[in-house]
């Protein structure tokens, strides 16, 4: 199975075909979104938020960024895996941002990295792009900077900010990103940034005119019954799914359903002659606890 790279993902751009991308977080869901077809999975440090509980990314270190890369690089054969550094990880200096980048590909497997930041970042990123790094840009809504930039809100509504993100654009591309995510945008900023530049743009909450997008994959399939942002189309609602199969589980634990005689191992000894050989514990046994 041929692995997405970098350079097929920038072939979508020329192509004009689509770019999918979703974020995961562990194996399991990286291997289903793989198998779907899913270009590209970013092992967000939104995992701050949807798994730990946060209410930002800010408290999200490299070792957990590690240890999530390793789990979605295991579960994904096909599509290329992009991870986060996360808040802290870069902005000191160009020489631990160029360390940390490097642990994610060497240590969690990652095909390349995604940084927060604009033009002021340029030079971090040529850092990392000429230490063979490959690198992500993400600008517009940047979570990692919300308490400078006012919290969760969407980013170039005047003029002005325009401008300056448009300038960010241009100074990424030049720095050498072979990708760049555009969050929470204007629709038409995204579109003048999406003919502008000869990179792909991965559109969360900028419109139609990306030439990819992505979304948090606990928001695409409906998980989280109480946050539900304008730009996320719930495709299914896990939440329901969930909360219903769960309460179908305790209600059999409950009543005794639940271990019935299919799901229970015997003992040889007990088996009578005319009785069929049970299935040995081996074979049916799945992941213990």
């Amino acid at each position: 199975m041929k692995k997405v790279t970098i350079h097929e993902l920038q072939k979508r751009k020329a192509a004009g075909q689509k770019i999918c991308m979703v974020t995961a977080y562990d194996a399991a869901f990286a291997r289903i979104f793989d198998e779907a077809g899913v270009d590209a999975l970013l092992v967000g440090d939104s995992l701050g938020m949807v798994v730990q509980g946060h209410t930002s990314t800010l408290p999200v270190t490299m070792e957990h960024m590690l240890y999530h890369t390793q789990a979605v690089s295991r579960g994904a054969k096909r599509a290329h895996v992009v991870a986060d550094l996360p808040f802290g990880s870069y902005q000191a200096s160009d020489e631990e941002a160029t360390h940390n980048a490097m642990r994610l590909l060497s240590e969690g497997g990652a095909g390349s990295v995604k940084l927060e930041g604009g033009e002021d970042y340029a030079p971090t990123i040529r850092r990392l792009v000429r230490a063979g790094i490959p690198v992500m840009g993400h600008i517009g809504l940047m979570p990692q900077q919300i308490h400078s930039t006012g919290g969760f809100v969407v980013q170039g509504r005047s003029e002005e900010d325009a401008q300056q993100i448009v300038r960010d654009a241009k100074a990424l591309e030049q720095a050498g990103v072979y990708a760049l995510v555009l969050e929470a945008i204007p629709m038409e900023l995204a579109r003048t940034l999406s003919a502008m530049l000869s990179i792909p743009t991965i559109g969360i909450g900028a419109g139609k005119h990306c030439d990819g997008q992505v979304l948090v994959c606990y928001d695409l399939l409906g998980m989280l019954a109480d946050f539900k942002p304008k730009f996320v189309k719930q495709y299914t609602h896990l939440h329901t799914t969930i909360s219903q199969a769960t309460r179908q589980y305790c209600e059999e634990v409950r009543t005794g359903h639940f271990p019935s005689e299919e799901h229970t191992f015997r003992s040889m000894r007990l088996v009578s002659s005319t009785e069929e050989e049970p299935e040995r514990a081996n074979s049916v046994y799945g992941a213990p606890i």
